[in-house]
């Protein structure tokens, strides 16, 4: 469904390479976007490759769209677009297209199971649902017209709608069939596994990265790379890690048990969880919630991103912390890790999230997507008259439409496309999972004190409502 073909360019490279290469890219789930401070995409990778096989490095470039993408180029602003530029007459006439291309096609997304459609016949008489005027909506009436009609075209209606909505609905059976390119739905494979994409209703589309058309030296030496056994070795790598590994790793069973857990405790790890929660004055079974949501207290556990060890670091986190590779596995390095990264965190929010509950699902959600995407989701909420110190139905759904370009490239948006769906669930879980931690495994000495300052707290409104007329608040006065 996404296939690497040969490069369009025989000619052999004569032009020395710069020692910094601009790139223009776009913001998008499968070429470039932003991770717990990591950049991450398919086609990020595959450049950084190219990079380091040549010894040079790399400075990027984000457009909002693609019309200014291609504008970059013709004003020499960028030398390359690592972006996958269909190979349309459209498109060539703007650029020389170079490096591997890419196949994609339109599929048909059902859900798995013993009764698939496998043939574009059997599509006579189906409910096929697609946005309206969407190039979808044009193959399908093409179809319907090479089959001899009966393929019911449904319309779904939204003005923030993408073609992962449509999947997600299907996987959740809200739809019966949608149709997608492959290249998106091989990436939602990846969340949703219980939908098939096998059926190819199109033909290819070809597309591949591309430079100036007085670059020809350009195109030659990706050219060159992208023919190597090396080079295609570590594509087929990137491939399988953005369009093949499952990230549908959330929900643990909150009953679930580590093999090694003594009796009694949460697990192997609750002398390491109550001594670091002391740093961040955390409850030490907050710390161990966050730990079993990210890794279920297996130390050998990899994500499709790369997160190791049981507080599930990131490589440049780690580093950034102080561990190498070799250490980021150890258990109490890997907490002491990510604890230092949760206090910054807590540095960061204080002058923001005035209330320590809320303040606490800012940190959460900022330790599974990265501060910045956060603070975008903050600075939307405050924009569109929401609530930006609330994290429930607040920055919780604006975090959500950084998955739609209108709010990606947002002026206010510093950190691009974010699929904030895992996130908004992330934060649930360790609540929940907190939350059984608390009645299962009761702490008297944190128990008591919460219960004294909730007394507290009851104590003072109760004394603050005999004096204080209930009359509403000055809001000149607030503000």
């Amino acid at each position: 469904m996404l296939g690497l073909l040969s490069a369009c360019s025989s000619s052999h490279e004569q032009h020395p390479l710069p020692k910094t290469l601009t790139v223009g890219t776009l913001y998008s789930p499968t070429s470039f976007f932003i991770l717990r401070g990591d950049t991450l995409g398919y086609d990020y990778d595959r450049i950084c490759d190219f990079a380091r096989t040549k010894g040079i490095s790399l400075q990027f470039k984000v457009a909002p769209n693609m019309s200014a993408l291609i504008e970059m180029l013709e004003r020499d602003s960028v030398q390359l677009l690592a972006y996958e530029i269909p190979m349309t007459a459209e498109y060539k006439a703007h650029a020389l297209h170079c490096g591997a291309v890419n196949e994609t096609y339109q599929v048909l997304v059902q859900p798995s199971g013993d009764s698939l459609i496998t043939d574009v016949t059997q599509l006579v008489g189906k409910d096929i649902w697609v946005e309206r005027g969407s190039k979808y909506e044009s193959r399908l009436r093409n179809l319907n017209n090479e089959t001899g009609g009966g393929i019911r075209i449904r319309y779904v209606e939204g003005d923030t709608l993408m073609p992962e909505d449509l999947v997600e609905m299907v996987s959740n059976k809200k739809l019966p069939l949608t149709v997608v390119d492959s290249d998106i739905a091989m990436l939602n494979h990846t969340y949703y596994d219980n939908i098939d994409i096998s059926l190819q209703i199109s033909f290819a589309q070809r597309s591949s990265w591309a430079v100036s058309h007085h670059n020809q030296w350009l195109a030659d030496s990706i050219d060159a790379w992208a023919h190597s056994r090396n080079a295609r070795a570590y594509s087929k790598n990137a491939l399988r890690r953005y369009f093949e590994i499952s990230r549908s790793a959330l929900p643990h069973d909150t009953l679930n048990i580590h093999p090694d857990t003594p009796p009694g405790c949460i697990s192997p790890y609750d002398s390491l969880f109550r001594v670091y929660s002391r740093e961040i004055n955390w409850d030490w079974r907050l710390l161990a919630a966050v730990s079993y949501t990210e890794s279920a207290f297996d130390r050998t556990v990899v994500s499709w991103a790369g997160a190791r060890g049981i507080m599930q670091l990131m490589p440049s986190t780690a580093t950034a912390y102080g561990l190498g590779m070799d250490q980021i596995t150890d258990p109490e390095l890997n907490v002491r890790a990510a604890v230092a990264c949760i206090r910054d965190l807590q540095k960061l929010f204080e002058p923001l999230i005035a209330d320590t509950t809320e303040r606490i699902k800012f940190i959460l959600a900022s330790y599974n997507a990265g501060a910045g995407h956060v603070l975008d989701a903050i600075q939307l909420a405050r924009k569109y008259e929401k609530e930006p110190e609330v994290w429930d139905g607040n920055v919780e759904e604006t975090i959500l439409w950084k998955q739609y370009p209108q709010y990606y490239n947002d002026p206010v948006c510093r950190f691009g496309y974010f699929r904030g769906k895992q996130t908004v669930a992330y934060v649930a879980q360790i609540e929940q999972q907190y939350m059984y931690y608390q009645n299962k495994f009761p702490d008297k000495n944190l128990d008591k004190k919460k219960e004294k300052k909730s007394e507290d707290i009851t104590s003072n409104e109760v004394d603050q409502e005999t004096v204080t007329p209930a009359t509403p608040p000055d809001k000149e006065t607030n503000l």
